[in-house]
């Protein structure tokens, strides 16, 4: 059972929805620290048209005013920021995929022992790894026209207690939303109360955030097209549409009908935080708030539905992803 120290904020403006960034479906997973630029693009790009009114009829300035290579200055139209178009209230967490992973997974963080050298070491070089993608998250988004704000949990004073949540302020993520900021978090390295530290997963962030500040819905985008009974690389995987949860937080798959209802997981070695297991145990928990939760393969006409918030009541059959949803 987890104790938490933390509020539970009131929004100016609801908040439409939490988006989870998949690290495997922003960067190349079996490529240290290299960014998939062009999912990350059509990503941002996605969020803009769905999340800021009029941007679909017209170009919305960017806010990444950082020099970038190629370029031999920076050059500000003022005239284009005389007025900017209003964004819906949401979050972006994004995972780390080949950031971090490696450097947690070599030092040990997740175990926890920060007397041991190699592992203070780890936990520094894990946060250099994870702060340098949230950046680069954060430019794509800005790139776009979104508001964007990196905030990482260790240094919002976010940390665990046996790996489960013990202390959250939310009150800085809050502050960013009611001034019209979107909020981007990440999964992170932080202190935990009996083990000295470990990895918070951005799965784990999402279903806190999904708790306290009560989103209309939850978008996860990933690599796949949703959860499959299997991994979906072997012969016969078949994606799961429709997952029920129930009251006491078991769950079942309402569609496609499996004879037993069995579902394998796995998760890749250097992977600390859990893979697509805990991030359907997440998703239960979320759902079972009454939070209707998508998982989806991003940067597709598939993701864009989600996002839109689109899929409320019968799930099209053309829909490809995995909703999750409290079976009452």
């Amino acid at each position: 059972m987890e104790q938490q120290r933390s509020e539970h904020p009131s929004l100016v403006k609801p908040l439409r929805c939490i988006v989870k960034l998949g690290g495997a479906a922003i960067t190349c997973k079996n490529d240290l620290e290299k960014i998939n630029e062009a999912h990350l693009e059509m990503v941002a790009t996605q969020l803009t048209q769905v999340m800021i009114s009029g941007s679909s009829s017209s170009k919305v300035p960017g806010m990444d005013w950082s020099k970038r290579n190629g370029m031999s200055g920076i050059s500000i139209n003022v005239e284009n920021y005389q007025e900017l178009s209003e964004s819906s209230s949401f979050i972006v967490v994004h995972g780390a995929g080949s950031f971090g992973h490696f450097q947690a997974s070599q030092s040990g963080v997740h175990k926890g022992g920060l007397e041991r050298p190699i592992v203070k070491a780890g936990f520094v070089a894990t946060r250099i790894s994870v702060s340098t993608l949230n950046l680069e998250v954060v430019r794509a988004l800005a790139r776009e026209g979104l508001p964007s704000l990196g905030l990482s949990p260790f240094s919002c004073g976010w940390s665990t207690r046996g790996k489960n949540i013990a202390s959250a302020n939310l009150s800085t993520v809050a502050k960013a939303l009611d001034s019209g900021f979107i909020p981007v978090l990440h999964g992170d390295a932080v202190l935990d109360e009996l083990q000295g530290c470990t990895i918070l997963s951005g799965d784990v962030i999402i279903r806190h955030l999904a708790e306290h500040l009560e989103p209309d819905y939850v978008v996860f985008l990933t690599d796949v097209s949703g959860v499959y009974d299997r991994p979906p690389t072997e012969p016969d995987a078949v994606l799961l549409k429709e997952i029920a949860v129930r009251e006491d937080g078991s769950w079942s798959v309402v569609k496609p009908p499996l004879e037993d209802n069995h579902v394998k997981m796995t998760a890749a070695a250097h992977d600390t935080t859990g893979g697509m297991e805990t991030k359907i145990s997440e998703a239960a928990i979320i759902a079972k708030l009454g939070i209707d939760v998508y998982i989806v393969q991003a940067a597709t006409t598939h993701s864009i539905r989600a996002l839109s918030g689109d899929l409320k009541g019968n799930i099209p059959d053309d829909w490809l992803g995995t909703a999750i949803r409290f079976a009452g």
